[in-house]
C-alpha cells in the first residue's frame, strides 16, 4: 500500500497534488511520500512484536537526509555500507548505538571512523579485514564488536546482480570456514566477537531462502556454543522484494513468523535491515512527455527523465509500473509503447511493448515505487543534471534535495594550468 492516489481526477501525494509540485521545481523529480514510509515501518515493527529486535534501516536504498530523519523518529537504527553512509545516518539522528557497519571492502579509514564514533556493530566479511580492524583498534586504543557474516551458499532467487548468499559471491565468510574464523577472533586483543550475520540477496519474493540461511545461521550459533562461544547477537540482513509488476510478494507479519520459528528461543538480540521494502513503494518519479514518435515497427513516448536519473530499469531489466498524472478515462483506447528516455544509449529504455492510455506531448507522468535504489544510484551522464527530490506530509511538501545543475557541476572541476589560456579562435 502507498499514499499515491487520483483525487478529482489527479494524482496525489498524500494531500498534494503531483501536478502542483510541477508548477514549482519542474521534471523530472522523485517524490516520497512521509505516510508511505511511516505505515511500512510500522507494520514491519508489529510483525516483530515479542522478538528482540532492532531495524536498522539500510541506508544504502535511499540515503536522503530527510527519509533518514524520518525514520529516525520512528525508532530505526541504519545499516550503512560507506563512511559517507555513516555520517549521513548520524546527521540524520539515528544513534551510534544503533549503527551497523556492513561491506566487504571497508578501507582502514571507514574502520577507524566507526570505532570513533562508537557505533553498535561491525559485520566482518573476511579474515584480511578483521586483522586491519584489529590493528585500527589497537592503534585508537578501542575494542571492536564484531559480528561474523557468513555465506551460506543459499540462491535467494532473485536478480544475479543481487543475489549475496551463494558459494561464488563476493559477501561474507563461506560457511565452512566460520568457525575458525570466529575462533581466531577470540585470540585478537582489540576484538569482540559477539555474534552473526547474514544476508542473501534483495527483491526476495518467497520465504523459502530466508528459512534455509535462518536455518544455516541457527546451526552455527549451536556450533559455537558448543565450542563454548558467546553468541550474544544476529543480524538476519534484509532482502524482503516489493511488488513492483504486482505479483505476489511475502508478508511482513509470514517473514516474521519465520524469524520467529528459527531463530526465536536462541536468546539472542536480532538485527534487521530493510531498505526496499520501507522506502521502495513510498517514492514515484514524475517525468514529462517530451514527444511522442511515431514509427513503422514501433510508436515512442520520449520522457525527460533518463537511465540517468533511474537505472535500475537498464541495469536490472526491472520494470516500473507508469502512470498518468491526470488519470485517463476508462474509455479510452489502449496504445502500445516503448517508453524511453532521452540518454544517447538504446538501453534508456523504461518498458518496451507497454500497454497504456495514450499520451500527447507535455503530458505528465510517474514511474511508481521508485523510493529505493533510485535517486542513490542517479549519475550526471551526459552531463545531466541530479534532479530533485521531494517530501510530501500531508498538505505540505518540501524539496529536500535541490537540482544539481550544469553550473553546479562545473564548480567542482578545474583546468589544469598549460590548459588556462582560451583555444585559439
Amino acid at each position: 500500500m502507498d499514499h499515491f492516489t487520483y483525487q478529482n481526477g489527479v494524482l496525489c501525494a498524500e494531500d498534494v497534488k503531483v501536478s502542483d509540485i510541477v508548477l514549482e521545481v519542474g521534471t523530472p523529480f522523485y517524490c516520497y511520500s512521509t505516510a508511505t514510509i511511516e505505515r511500512h515501518y510500522k507494520v514491519l515493527a508489529s510483525a516483530l512484536s515479542g522478538l528482540p529486535a532492532t531495524i536498522c534501516y539500510a541506508v544504502k536504498a535511499n540515503s536522503n537526509q530527510a527519509v533518514i530523519r524520518t525514520l529516525a523518529t520512528l525508532g530505526a537504527g541504519a545499516d550503512v555500507v560507506s563512511d559517507g553512509e555513516l555520517i549521513r545516518a548520524l546527521q540524520a539522528g539515528i544513534p551510534a548505538h544503533k549503527i551497523v557497519f556492513s561491506g566487504v571492502g571497508k578501507t582502514e579509514a571507514e574502520l577507524a571512523l566507526a570505532l570513533e564514533k562508537d557505533i553498535l556493530q561491525i559485520n566482518i566479511e573476511s579474515v584480511p579485514e578483521l586483522e586491519r580492524l584489529n590493528a585500527v583498534a589497537k592503534s585508537l586504543r578501542k575494542t571492536a564488536p564484531v559480528a561474523l557474516r557468513i555465506n551460506p551458499d543459499i540462491d535467494a532467487g532473485s536478480h544475479d546482480k543481487i543475489s549475496t548468499g551463494r558459494r561464488g559471491d563476493k559477501f561474507g565468510i563461506e560457511w565452512p570456514l566460520v568457525h575458525e574464523v570466529f575462533s581466531h577472533a577470540t585470540e585478537l586483543e582489540n576484538i569482540q566477537p559477539i555474534g552473526l550475520a547474514v544476508h542473501i540477496g534483495s527483491q526476495l519474493t518467497a520465504l523459502k531462502p530466508f528459512k534455509s540461511a535462518f536455518r544455516k545461521l541457527r546451526d552455527m550459533v549451536d556450533l559455537l556454543r558448543e565450542a563454548g562461544h558467546e553468541i550474544q547477537r544476529l543480524d538476519v540482513g534484509g532482502g524482503l522484494g516489493i511488488p513492483y509488476d504486482g505479483s505476489d510478494v511475502p508478508s511482513p507479519s509470514a517473514y516474521g513468523k519465520a524469524v520467529a520459528d528459527t531463530l526465536g528461543d536462541l536468546e539472542c538480540e536480532l538485527l534487521f535491515e530493510p531498505g526496499r521494502m520501507l522506502v521502495g513503494n513510498a517514492g514515484i518519479l514524475v517525468t514529462r512527455v517530451v514527444y511522442v514518435k511515431n514509427g513503422t515497427a514501433r510508436d515512442f513516448v520520449i520522457i525527460d527523465a533518463a537511465m540517468n536519473d533511474l537505472i535500475r530499469p537498464s541495469l536490472y531489466g526491472a520494470r516500473h509500473e507508469i502512470i498518468p498524472i491526470m488519470e485517463a478515462a476508462d474509455s479510452e483506447i489502449m496504445t502500445t509503447v516503448d517508453v524511453v528516455g532521452p540518454v544517447c544509449e538504446t538501453g534508456d529504455t523504461f518498458a518496451t511493448g507497454l500497454r497504456m492510455s495514450p499520451v500527447g506531448q507535455d503530458d505528465l507522468l510517474a514511474l511508481r515505487s521508485a523510493g529505493a535504489y533510485g535517486a542513490v544510484m542517479a549519475s550526471t551522464y551526459n552531463s545531466r543534471a541530479l534532479v530533485p527530490e521531494i517530501l510530501v506530509r500531508g498538505s505540505q511538501f518540501a524539496v529536500v534535495r535541490e537540482r544539481v545543475n550544469i553550473d553546479a557541476l562545473l564548480r567542482h572541476e578545474r583546468l589544469p594550468n598549460w590548459l588556462s589560456a582560451a583555444p585559439k579562435a
